[in-house]
């Protein structure tokens, strides 16, 4: 297991696995498993990785079942964060049978979502692992799913950007040009924020990015920038801000970002390209 990988409270997850759960339940229920499996039958299963991979997404995968039925017990093989290869078992769970199978799906829903994004995310932070960058996701998450997205990413050795609107200041190219410039964005954010908030503000020169120098800031966004302008970023920052590579982001290119001295690569890709990973519940017959 990942360290320092934060908690999922009960009440942050339960809200998005009950409404899963009615969803897919409908008006009448687990029609299908109601008219063939008798309600005093006990089943066991186990959920095995067919892929290598990153475990993400147990605890929405257990809070399933749990709500469609109290009595099923789920134990954990693995925890998230951990690696596996194809054939491992990640979980077992036994209990009434049609709880089990009514929930089913949407357990496998969340973990193979969150499984992926872990996944996804531990091949870029591998790539860059001999640097002291780091891979950071953004607020491009599927509505509704961003805590858990991001908790997905931390499983898979990234680290998360801002949450929601409310966590920092971040002026980009838009608010730069509704602002006035740069000096005028960063003295209004200056005047405004307390003194626990973070000021970052994008640029895409070099010319622009001393200007945030002489200015000040707490961190700066070098967008869309290729690794010789980095690298000239970096020299000239001398260690007195932070440093976050974005644009141009990908698994044949984050090396180079990190091997230029920035000390964040910020990307959507490891929330919105990444592929499932193929996990499946198989029952165990005795």
């Amino acid at each position: 297991m990942k360290a320092n990988l934060p908690d999922l409270p009960g009440i942050m997850i339960e809200d998005q696995v009950r409404a899963a759960l009615t969803e897919d339940l409908g008006r009448a229920g687990d029609i299908t498993t109601s008219a063939t499996i008798g309600p005093d039958r006990q089943a066991t299963a186990e959920m095995n990785s067919r892929e290598t991979g990153v475990i993400a997404g147990l605890p929405l995968a257990e809070a399933a079942f749990r709500l469609i039925d109290p009595a099923i017990s789920f134990e954990r093989l693995v925890q998230d964060g951990a690696r596996v290869e194809p054939g491992t078992a990640i979980a077992r769970i036994s209990g009434p049978a049609r709880g089990l199978l009514s929930a089913e799906r949407v357990a496998l829903n969340f973990l193979m979502h969150l499984s992926g994004i872990a996944t996804h995310t531990a091949r870029f932070a591998d790539a860059i692992a001999h640097t002291k960058a780091r891979v950071t996701c953004t607020r491009k998450t599927i509505p509704g799913l961003r805590a858990v997205e991001k908790y997905a990413v931390r499983c898979g050795g990234g680290s998360s950007h801002r949450y929601g609107l409310d966590d920092a200041i971040m002026i980009k190219d838009n608010h730069i040009a509704v602002a006035g410039g740069i000096v005028e964005a960063l003295r209004a954010a200056k005047a405004f924020a307390g003194h626990l908030v973070k000021i970052e503000i994008e640029v895409d020169t070099l010319e622009q990015f001393e200007v945030v120098l002489n200015e000040g800031a707490d961190v700066c966004l070098l967008d869309n920038m290729g690794p010789d302008l980095l690298r000239q970023a970096v020299k000239m920052n001398a260690g007195r801000i932070t440093l976050e590579a974005s644009g141009n982001v990908a698994l044949d290119t984050i090396s180079a970002i990190a091997e230029t001295g920035v000390d964040y690569i910020s990307t959507s890709k490891i929330t919105m390209a990444a592929p499932t990973l193929d996990i499946g519940l198989d029952m165990v017959i005795s």
